[in-house]
């Protein structure tokens, strides 16, 4: 059972989620908070596995509240989700220590998978969002030195599943394209987190680009 906290100042949009997710029998919300100081408060009595954290909100914002939370209960994970895509929030949310960062207008299906992803200790990111993430890195590589070779290269195979990584596919979405298994994928992935010295899926895109392989 993944235990969640929701964290929104609009209660109807909170309603809402608990309605939704009530439907999923591995799922379970066990507390709401409106704001981030409620959201520390909750997570301290309740320990949450997933936490959905809206970002702009009174008292304390979602950002201040995702790093406060994580350096105190650092096996919670903290998945994003809010209107806004502008880049500043989009990179600020991530470096507070997000592993997912999702739009409201998301699907119900692409919700449930990133909580599911984010239990695992995965990372998860809208495609556009991904996009954002490898264009900054891009933009800030140009005057960077070049990194060093992989100690062991990546497969022809873990290379088609890098790129789909990369662009927010999930485990999922990788195996129906090429036409294999879910947990080969989920194998291809630990293999490729190695290999790339990543700790998430977003740090192995990241690191993918510096090399130049996507």
């Amino acid at each position: 059972m993944i235990r969640l906290l929701l964290v929104d100042d609009q209660a109807l949009f909170r309603e809402g989620l608990r309605t939704l997710l009530s439907l999923h029998e591995d799922l379970q919300v066990v507390g709401e908070a409106g704001n981030g100081l409620e959201a520390l408060a909750a997570a301290d009595a309740l320990r949450p596995d997933v936490v959905l954290m809206d970002l702009r909100m009174p008292v304390l914002d979602g950002v201040a509240a995702t790093r406060r939370l994580l350096a105190a209960h650092p096996a919670s994970r903290v998945i994003v989700v809010t209107t806004f895509d502008d880049d500043e929030l989009v990179f600020d949310g991530l470096r507070a220590g997000a592993v997912g960062y999702l739009l409201k207008d998301v699907s119900s299906d692409k919700l449930v998978e990133a909580i599911r992803a984010a239990a695992r200790g995965e990372s998860f990111l809208q495609p556009s969002i991904a996009a954002k993430v490898l264009a900054e890195f891009n933009r800030l590589e140009r005057s960077a030195a070049p990194p060093p070779p992989l100690a062991e290269p990546l497969s022809e195979r873990e290379l088609e599943i890098l790129r789909l990584l990369a662009a927010g596919d999930s485990n999922k979405e990788i195996a129906a394209a090429l036409f294999i298994a879910e947990g080969t994928v989920k194998n291809h992935v630990t293999n490729i987190l190695g290999k790339l010295d990543a700790r998430d899926r977003t740090q192995a895109a990241l690191r993918a680009r510096e090399l130049g392989l996507i």
